[in-house]
């Protein structure tokens, strides 16, 4: 038994531990929350083309002379706005946007790496999170990035809500929808960008996505929803990370297949019957998010 004990709480004597540990549940809580507008509005997907485009800033920031956070930062940005602005234009759709500017970045910045060396983060740790790449400062990125993030909901709460379920009111109530898409661009951007060294270049979109799922399996409030997501995003990071120590596998790895299990869970809870509240989820015009919205609107 005194074996066991041991064993169980053995990682928290390392200092690289507890800061992995708890970057993981600040990385989980920051994609759950943000996660909820990024299902409902349809675009699941740009979770995973920004970590590919912001994958080429790594790359291209030490060779710029450039510090490798602010250099991503600016490159995923850029691409954000890019993929936001092409559109806006409808001249192509999202998916394609997002394929070409996001795959094109990524292909970028395997090709320096290839050509020039790594000068910045291990080529691994990008890919999949690394329990041992956790510093202090990615850990005050991690804050930061997470109390801007809930400061923006926050503040905008309302403008946020209505443009994510039904634009088109939105913008007749007086509700600048495209700023609101810029603000939520540039809020998930930064939130890839900080949560990388965790999850990595891969599997960051699985993290954006599942909590929120989940949420949306098991209820109809928007409200609630933001909650469920948050909460179940920051428990699946710690348990997750804590998992890594012990199996010796990439941090990111070990937290979405434990945001799978917990998905799992849900389905079975459920009975299946969650999964009919997520048949909307890439619909902005789908009655149930328009039931959705309102019910939000009076809690």
């Amino acid at each position: 038994m005194s074996s066991l004990w041991q064993m169980l709480v053995d990682p928290f004597q390392y200092q690289f531990f507890v800061k992995g540990l708890v970057a993981a549940s600040l990385a989980g809580a920051l994609c759950g929350l943000i996660g909820v507008y990024i299902t409902l509005r349809g675009m699941s997907y740009i979770g995973h083309g920004l970590s590919h485009a912001i994958f080429g800033g790594y790359a291209a920031a030490p060779l710029l002379g450039v510090p490798i956070v602010l250099g991503a930062g600016l490159w995923g940005l850029a691409s954000a706005l890019a993929i936001n602005a092409v559109t806006r234009s409808k001249r192509i759709g999202a998916d394609a946007a997002i394929g070409v500017v996001t795959t094109a970045s990524f292909a970028l910045g395997v090709a320096l790496l290839t050509r020039f060396g790594n000068k910045g983060p291990a080529f691994d740790s990008l890919l999949f999170g690394s329990i041992n790449g956790v510093s202090a400062g990615d850990l005050a990125l991690l804050g930061a990035v997470l109390v801007g993030a809930v400061v923006t909901f926050v503040v905008l709460h309302r403008q946020l809500l209505f443009s994510t379920f039904d634009p088109d009111v939105a913008a007749v109530s007086g509700i600048h929808v495209g700023l609101m898409d810029t603000v939520l661009m540039v809020v998930l951007s930064m939130s890839i960008l900080a949560t990388l060294s965790i999850i990595g270049v891969t599997l960051v979109a699985a993290t954006l996505v599942i909590p929120a799922v989940v949420a949306r399996m098991v209820t109809d409030s928007f409200s609630r929803m933001l909650w469920i997501s948050t909460v179940l995003g920051t428990i699946c990071g710690a348990v997750g990370m804590y998992l890594s120590y012990h199996l010796q596998i990439p941090s990111g790895t070990t937290i979405v297949l434990t945001n799978a299990a917990v998905f799992l869970v849900a389905l079975v809870a459920t009975r299946g019957r969650g999964l009919s509240r997520t048949a909307g989820l890439d619909d902005h015009t789908d009655t149930s998010a328009t039931v959705l919205a309102g019910q939000s609107a009076r809690i």
